[in-house]
């Protein structure tokens, strides 16, 4: 690192910066979490955060690979280059219940942070970008980002997603979607039941079949269904049933086990039922693989800053669900930190909507943005290049990659 005067200062600058700009970020977050929108139709939020980020000195791409999507940038090429990511799409029917509102506030904190560090090291020492991802809900948006080559030249990603607890090394699931059809032959339920084949009885039998296959799943295994087509009246045999379900597990390697599994539930349901079974897969959002290196450095800034995070096991490890930024890390060194934002309520709640958008969780957010923009300075200071090159290395080991 440079010396402790330049790092104090640039903490200083830092700090100064984010609390300088609360109200208008603020604004921004009640803004987007006033106007919730679903998944690739953020486009009030889009309008919103880029339009600041261009006010705020950024050469900003809007609607990049996607309408919804953009890219913000500031600094130099040839030296780090640090992604701060952004959140804004909403959950139907209850808005914001999982703090996108919050997430994007976060973001476009530490990027305006870390631009006004960057102003004092030199925009030699590298670059800061922010990336707005939409559509994290079933959408798969950073999926989609990473298709297109988003985060090719990025060195390392990270963002804060709010919740009721701090944990900085969350659990995240990967997941895959799975619509199943079964195709039968219909007849007249009361005077030719003999000459149909029933899909309904198929889809509960294939339903049944996934329940039973529950005793012998690992206990962090998930899943779970629901019937979206059973049939179009009690007379007629149901010629076409639909399941839809979602299948969860702690690694990429274990979610191909399960889901293996739920395939043969399917095959044994059709064959038993003298049905045609066919399936689509589609989102696939793959677990979080938290870089140790680069969230050491982000634990630091934090408790620096007066966060406690959560000791007991029962909160701390526990999975909370699935994200397309665990995509993320797989193709670059990530970090998902979670911050408690004031709330007792789960997300996904009208509870947590309701405080996601209350005063109460400004401050927290603001102490994740500066703690997000400390960690990636700490990367862009000069003498630090061994910092990147430990992280690289632990991502390269852990996923197999040789240099």
């Amino acid at each position: 690192m440079g010396s402790a005067a330049d790092w104090n200062s640039i903490r200083e600058k830092v700090i100064a910066r984010v609390d300088s700009s609360a109200e208008d970020l603020n604004k921004i977050s009640q803004e987007i979490w006033s106007n919730p929108e679903l998944n690739f139709e953020e486009h009030h939020a889009h309008k919103i955060l880029t339009d600041y980020l261009v006010k705020e000195g950024f050469k900003v791409e809007k609607k990049f690979i996607v309408d919804t999507g953009f890219r913000a940038t500031y600094g130099s090429d040839g030296g780090v280059n640090v992604c701060v990511i952004c959140e804004y799409d909403a959950l139907p029917d209850i808005g914001h219940a999982c703090g996108h509102n919050l997430i994007a506030e976060c973001g476009i904190g530490a990027g305006i942070a870390i631009k006004a560090g960057l102003e004092i090291l030199g925009e030699q020492a590298g670059k800061v970008t922010l990336m707005g991802t939409p559509a994290e809900e079933g959408g798969g948006g950073k999926n989609v980002m990473i298709d297109a080559k988003a985060f090719e030249g990025v060195d390392v990603a990270m963002m804060a997603h709010g919740c009721p607890f701090y944990a900085p090394r969350p659990k995240f699931l990967a997941i895959q979607q799975i619509k199943i059809t079964f195709t039968g032959k219909s007849a007249h339920a009361a005077a030719f039941p003999w000459e149909g084949r029933n899909a309904l009885d198929a889809a509960v039998m294939c339903y049944q079949a996934i329940s039973v296959l529950r005793q012998q799943m690992k206990p962090d295994w998930r899943v779970h269904g629901i019937f979206t087509n059973g049939g179009v009246k009690p007379n007629i045999i149901p010629e076409e049933a639909e399941l839809f379900y979602y299948m969860r597990a702690p690694t990429k390697v274990e979610l191909d086990v399960l889901i293996q599994k739920v395939l043969g539930c399917i095959d044994g349901a059709a064959k038993a039922t003298s049905c045609e079974a066919n399936y689509k897969l589609g989102l696939n959002d793959l677990d979080v693989v938290t870089n140790k290196g680069l969230i050491s450095i982000y634990e630091k800034h934090a408790q620096n800053m007066g966060v406690t995070f959560e000791t007991n096991p029962s909160i701390r490890d526990a999975a909370v669900g699935s994200t397309d930024m665990g995509n993320v890390s797989y193709v670059v060194p990530s970090i998902h930190p979670m911050f408690d934002i004031n709330t007792v309520a789960p997300n996904h709640s009208r509870e947590f909507t309701a405080d996601a958008g209350a005063p109460t969780a400004q401050e927290p957010t603001l102490t994740q943005a500066k703690a997000l923009a400390l960690t990636g300075l700490e990367l862009l200071m000069p003498g630090n290049k061994q910092l990147l090159e430990d992280i690289r290395k632990e991502f390269d080991e852990t996923f197999g990659k040789s240099k």
